[in-house]
Formats: structure tokens, C-alpha cells, sequence
């Protein structure tokens, strides 16, 4: 998809150098998809300690 985006040159070039990414859209698609990550894992954070699993780690790890 085709978008105009008036976004902070230093910003952006900034992010690319972090990033190592080469261009603009690149350093966009890769922020989106961070955004994405980071929601998915705050969204999994709400079932900490609620979820009873019935697993031997040790034995898991063939610590007999």
C-alpha cells in the first residue's frame, strides 16, 4: 500500500542506522511489526500464573 508519511528526517535516519536497515520503508515495516511483538507479548502477560501446567521441568530437561 501507497501512503505519504511527513516524518522526522532525523528520526528516521537515526532508526536506520540502529536498525541496520537500508530504507525508509523498510525501518517502517520493521517498527510496525516491533509494535505488533511487543503488544502480542503484553497481551500473553495477563495469563502469568493463571495457567496451570502440569510439567517436571527436570525431566523435561532429562534430569533424572
Amino acid at each position: 500500500m501507497r501512503t505519504t508519511l511527513d516524518l522526522p528526517e532525523n528520526l528516521l535516519i537515526e532508526a536506520m542506522k540502529v536498525t541496520h536497515t537500508k530504507t525508509k520503508t523498510g525501518v517502517i515495516v520493521l517498527a510496525l511489526k516491533e509494535i505488533l511483538r511487543k503488544s502480542k507479548i503484553s497481551a500473553l502477560k495477563q495469563y502469568r500464573g493463571k495457567i496451570e501446567l502440569d510439567i517436571d521441568l527436570n525431566e523435561i530437561r532429562d534430569r533424572h
